[in-house]
């Protein structure tokens, strides 16, 4: 036991073993404390910006369990192109997409020797958007829309009533996603008929979030990203129907689940590392609950969900550990739901999955 030892000030002074044990407190209490911060693991899903809040929704969901292991996943928005670079590279355990990846991914991935289950979480609905104070313009066929975006339009198409002869002759201020977008390439490759043939002359972005301002803040804006941004921003947007295959149509989550809103309706994936997975059980956890929870997780993040007996056949594709991809490179527009869901499934109905 330590006497106190009192100075002319009338105050204690701290004797020798005092400091001593002073000093040791503080440094367990440092090394415990850098000790939980070197065994916090973070685990990034990058990619879509159009997936970005139905990430951000499954990590708010399994925050509690991650966090009482230590773990913590983090949402980053880069675009689908960017986000398959860093997965196919083996820098990305999730890449949220907003499209099924292309040849050239699957030949770096195989290059690197990155396998992965590509598992479909959500579906989108890739919506026209215009200034509320717009009034002119209530809907817009997939002619005038190619017209108004391909590479032939660049410098060219500028005004309303270059699109539509019954709009005004005003400027027209495209607002739309980057080439590192993955709604940019299924937009140009439904519309255009390649992904690469789209004008540049407009404002671009890979964050959704810009293109909803770029349009909010003009009456004579006009854009294109995906439905989840749109739903949380209605009092700032109105959406344009699109003449199509099966008429006129708004995006809404009947009418793309009833497979009317065509050919700008498409499933959103997590393309899941599966060397990653194995290392950190925790992460087929987190994809695990994602995929059961997922019809509350997509209307949380305002996605359109897919049928509760899809979810299941998710589950089954990841608990049988289907490689690959379904799509073989390709980027398939005008599907159904229907045909889109059967082929993404089809390799669990070949016999060694059985």
């Amino acid at each position: 036991m330590d006497t106190q030892i009192y100075g002319g000030t009338g105050f204690p002074v701290m004797t020798p073993s005092a400091r001593w044990r002073q000093w040791l407190v503080a440094t367990i209490a440092s090394a415990c404390g850098t000790a939980a911060v070197a065994e916090t693991k973070t685990i990034v899903i990058g990619g879509s910006s159009t997936v970005f809040p139905i990430s951000q929704a499954a990590i708010q969901r399994f925050k509690p369990a991650a966090n009482a292991k230590g773990l913590r996943f983090e949402a980053r928005s880069v675009g689908t192109s960017a986000g398959f670079r860093e997965f196919c590279s083996g820098k990305l355990a999730i890449a949220a997409a907003s499209r099924p990846i292309n040849a050239k991914e699957l030949k770096t991935c195989a290059a690197a020797s990155v396998r992965f289950l590509e598992l479909p979480i959500a579906f989108d609905a890739i919506t026209i958007v215009v200034n509320p104070r717009n009034s002119w313009a209530k809907q817009i066929s997939t002619q005038e829309l190619s017209n108004l975006w391909q590479k032939a339009a660049q410098q060219r198409v500028t005004t309303w009533k270059q699109v539509n002869s019954q709009w005004p002759d005003q400027p027209i201020k495209l607002c739309g996603p980057g080439r590192d977008s993955g709604t940019y390439d299924y937009f140009n490759k439904a519309i255009n008929g390649s992904e690469d043939n789209s004008r540049h002359d407009y404002n671009a972005s890979e964050d959704d979030a810009v293109i909803v301002n770029c349009v909010a803040k003009s009456q004579n804006a006009l854009g294109y990203f995906g439905y989840d941004y749109y739903s949380s921003n209605r009092n700032k947007l109105r959406a344009l129907a699109v003449q199509g295959s099966k008429g006129s149509v708004l995006p809404s989550v009947e009418t793309v689940q009833n497979s009317r809103y065509l050919p700008l309706s498409r499933p959103l994936f997590f393309y899941v590392n599966e060397k990653a997975m194995k290392a950190e059980p925790l992460m087929r956890q987190f994809v695990a609950t994602t995929i059961e929870a997922g019809q509350r997780i997509a209307k949380e993040a305002g996605a359109i969900p897919l049928p509760d007996s899809t979810y299941r056949l998710v589950t089954t594709k990841l608990y049988r550990n289907v490689l690959g991809s379904a799509y073989a490179g390709n980027l398939p527009v005008g599907l159904t739901v229907g045909q889109t869901l059967d082929r993404s499934f089809d390799d669990i109905k070949k016999p060694q999955f059985r």
